[in-house]
């Protein structure tokens, strides 16, 4: 099964989800709660003490790898993320086939497919460039060290803020499917389904790495001015 692993970029930091981090994921999904309509975020200690404590389970059993979302600009846990569904098909050929469940020393096997999901982010860290870059780590760690053959996406279908972060990393949209699960606030819900395959990684890889180095370039707007004009409506003006 996949290792833990830290991913570290210019502006975030991923490590391996942990017991430590319960507090400060707390601090995280105690700010201003109305992004998370959905996106399950834990909601005070106790309740982020069973999020990781779910997490890991999922971890020890070989079915995600869960992830603390770090700021570099202050060290500050900001929200989490992982990889899941992982899947195994190398060995042979066995049918029907069992999902999951790697050939061989599952010490040593790498998925050749997996999902990043359960992303959530602090209202102050949204639209900061964090969530880009940690997207950018996440997909260079299994495309040029798992070498996968496919990463998926996937959002509530009316999450459309999600759903446009995603296209804009140059992920492909699979299509919708309707009524497929019931949503965090109760009501069936449709699931947009985005992939990136192993041939599209490299021209993924460079849409991205010059989204984020025109955001971090000394023209582009400072992140906090950038919260603050959109949270009271106001325009964004670049130089």
């Amino acid at each position: 099964m996949p290792v833990p692993v830290t991913l570290i970029g210019r502006t975030v930091r991923l490590e391996p989800l942990a017991e430590h981090h319960a507090a400060a994921l707390a601090a995280a999904g105690a700010e201003d709660r109305t992004t998370y309509a959905f996106t399950p975020v834990p909601h005070g200690l106790e309740a982020a003490r069973d999020y990781i404590a779910r997490a890991l389970a999922d971890q020890a059993a070989g079915r995600s790898l869960p992830f603390a979302t770090v700021s570099t600009r202050d060290d500050r846990v900001v929200g989490s993320t992982r990889f899941l569904e992982l899947d195994y098909w190398q060995g042979p050929l066995v049918w029907p086939p069992v999902p999951g469940v790697p050939f061989g020393d599952p010490r040593e096997a790498v998925p050749d497919a997996a999902e990043i999901g359960n992303t959530w982010l602090s209202p102050h860290a949204q639209g900061t460039g964090i969530n880009t870059e940690a997207k950018l780590l996440m997909l260079r760690h299994a495309f040029e060290e798992w070498r996968v053959q496919r990463i998926s996406l996937r959002a509530d279908a009316r999450n459309l803020r999600s759903r446009a972060a995603i296209e804009r990393l140059g992920a492909t949209c699979e299509g919708v499917r309707r009524a497929h699960s019931r949503g965090l606030d109760g009501v069936v819900r449709s699931t947009a389904f985005y992939s990136i395959l192993d041939e599209e990684w490299p021209a993924v890889r460079d849409i991205v790495e010059l989204r984020i180095a025109a955001a971090t370039s000394p023209s582009a707007p400072d992140p906090a001015h950038t919260q603050e004009c959109l949270r009271h409506g106001a325009p964004l003006i670049h130089a």
